[in-house]
């Protein structure tokens, strides 16, 4: 199948990969971290390899567990799910203007691998939207290197978890490999505002039922660096004037008084 690619779609695939390639320690830890949890939680072996190969999302997994071990109703446990997930919405609708042309069982195929580090991963290449020639492939290379690496290590982590120590700290350790990724996104001002404003509301809604601390968390985000690129635009056009290669026409009228007073 890699063979039938095309040169372009080829080499963006693998630069997808390679692009990708710094995240699977974080991804790896993340993946080990869930697998040990399901297997040391109210799921059988085969139940935990289920729920990793359908659901793919390490934390609705994780805080579905509790409440599985509690038996709470089924709709609590959704909701739950529903509300951790909810950032996959947006990620969603971020890559509708890029894959929107896709017949709709591949767009769900590409909701399916989509996911929190790949479509930071995309959006930093500031691709333009609509068709282009490698984009595709270039997702998928994210996509094949971020599911390949959760799923083995989930899988190791459900039939290993007995040879892991609940005091290693793994779920720290995922979260450090995360840290360095997440830095390198803030580029903007808009972007800080983001972080700065979506860590502070976590923190403050940390103890709110069904997780709702991350939809909160995302919604802030969202409104905040609206509202920095908002402002950083109006100061923008506001400053423009005083920019002295926006007044040609001042030049070019002060340009015949010289030559005049020079001819005198």
């Amino acid at each position: 199948m890699f063979d039938r690619l095309s040169d372009t779609n080829r080499r963006a695939f693998i630069e997808g990969v390679k692009t990708l390639s710094p995240a699977v320690p974080a991804t790896f830890s993340w993946g080990l971290v869930t697998g040990i949890a399901m297997a040391k939680s109210v799921l059988t072996v085969p139940q935990a390899l289920g729920m990793s190969l359908a659901a793919y999302a390490g934390s609705s997994q994780l805080a579905v567990l509790p409440l599985l071990a509690a038996k709470l109703p089924l709709w609590t446990i959704l909701l739950t799910a529903a509300m951790v997930n909810l950032r996959f919405v947006i990620f969603s609708a971020g890559l509708a203007p890029h894959f929107g042309y896709l017949p709709l069982r591949r767009r769900l195929v590409l909701g399916y691998f989509n996911g929190d580090i790949i479509y930071l991963m995309f959006s930093k290449r500031n691709f333009p939207v609509g068709y282009q020639p490698g984009k595709e492939a270039f997702f998928w290379g994210l996509a094949a290197t971020s599911w390949s690496s959760w799923q083995v290590s989930s899988i190791v982590g459900i039939l290993l978890a007995s040879v892991f120590p609940d005091n290693w700290g793994l779920e720290l350790a995922g979260t450090l490999a995360l840290v360095p990724l997440i830095v390198s996104a803030i580029a903007t001002r808009s972007t800080l505002a983001a972080v700065g404003v979506a860590s502070v509301v976590a923190l403050i809604t940390l103890d709110l039922p069904y997780r709702l601390s991350l939809p909160l968390a995302v919604v802030a985000a969202l409104l905040a660096g609206t509202f920095v690129d908002l402002m950083a635009e109006k100061l923008g056009v506001r400053a423009a004037p005083k920019d002295p290669a926006v007044e040609p026409p001042r030049a070019k009228l002060d340009a015949p008084a010289k030559n005049t007073r020079s001819a005198r």
